[in-house]
């Protein structure tokens, strides 16, 4: 597998989740978050690091948090994909 180059790249790799990656791009561009591709995925940082990740597979697209516990408002809409690994 060659590496992802773009954030476009990554879409079209994932052709089945195009609509959905597409607008979760949008907004990600609305943001004065920085773009960029980190362990194959896109990856959206604020000051050299890490807040947010997208990432597309076979069955549902996932958006995370690197430091979402710190998050406070509208916990409530989030799921935990990795109970008892990552904090809620």
């Amino acid at each position: 597998m060659s590496k992802i180059s773009s954030i476009e790249e990554y879409v079209l790799l994932h052709a089945d989740w195009d609509a959905q990656l597409r607008q979760l791009v949008g907004v990600m561009e609305q943001t004065e978050l920085t773009a960029s591709i980190k362990w194959g995925a896109p990856v959206y940082g604020l000051d050299g690091k890490n807040v947010i990740g997208l990432g597309a597979f076979k069955n549902h697209i996932a958006i995370w948090f690197f430091q979402g516990v710190f998050l406070k408002k509208n916990t409530a809409l989030l799921v935990n994909a990795q109970e008892g690994k990552t904090m809620p």
